[in-house]
């Protein structure tokens, strides 16, 4: 995803993969903790992750421990691909997952479910219905099926920030004709969690 913006996580501000050894149990606690305040769940298969600076330093220390990456060339590949995923203060960045336990019926919808990305949704109260802008340079799916995991950009105007920080609500939904679903109100210290990524 493009983001004008300076990169928030820095080289300097990764631990060694010894000092995250030692962290991650604590971390990784921290981070589910997390996820699940910070998941929408759109019926029984649409899962939106909003993501924040805090998961995505999680997910990069994750891959350096799994990749064993002691390069800087190594570790900058990591920060320039999760760095984008976080929110800039005046947006939201979600990761979207289409979960499907059986393998047969996973296949089913992703074929029906064709540009699912592009009709993502959120609505602050009082505002203009924002839709997500989804896979930026890169192409997740393809004429006959969806890709099961998507990046979400919901960009948000000055008037939309007010209204969520003067205490509007949320509503996130999906416009899919094969999926129509939508959450009406999101829950309160999911709504606070999210106001911490807007400046």
């Amino acid at each position: 995803m493009k983001d004008t913006k300076m990169p928030k996580i820095k080289r300097e501000q990764l631990m060694s993969l010894e000092a995250y050894h030692k962290a991650r149990p604590q971390m990784r606690e921290q981070v589910i903790k997390m996820r699940k305040i910070r998941t929408v769940s759109l019926g029984e298969h649409l899962n939106l992750i909003f993501e924040n600076e805090f998961l995505m330093q999680y997910q990069i220390q994750e891959m350096l421990r799994v990749e064993k990456t002691y390069t800087d060339e190594g570790i900058h590949d990591e920060l320039d691909a999760y760095n984008p995923l976080i929110p800039d203060g005046s947006n939201f960045k979600a990761t979207m997952m289409l979960e499907y336990p059986n393998e047969a019926d996973r296949k089913i919808a992703l074929g029906k479910m064709v540009g699912i990305e592009h009709k993502m949704f959120i609505e602050i109260e009082g505002q203009t219905r924002v839709y997500g802008i989804a896979d930026e340079d890169l192409e997740r799916s393809t004429a006959d099926k969806t890709s099961a995991v998507h990046f979400i950009r919901f960009e948000l105007t000055s008037d939309m920030k007010r209204a969520l920080q003067a205490g509007a609500q949320m509503m996130v939904g999906c416009e899919h004709t094969e999926y129509p679903m939508h959450v009406e109100m999101l829950e309160p210290e999911t709504l606070a969690s999210l106001l911490t990524d807007l400046s």
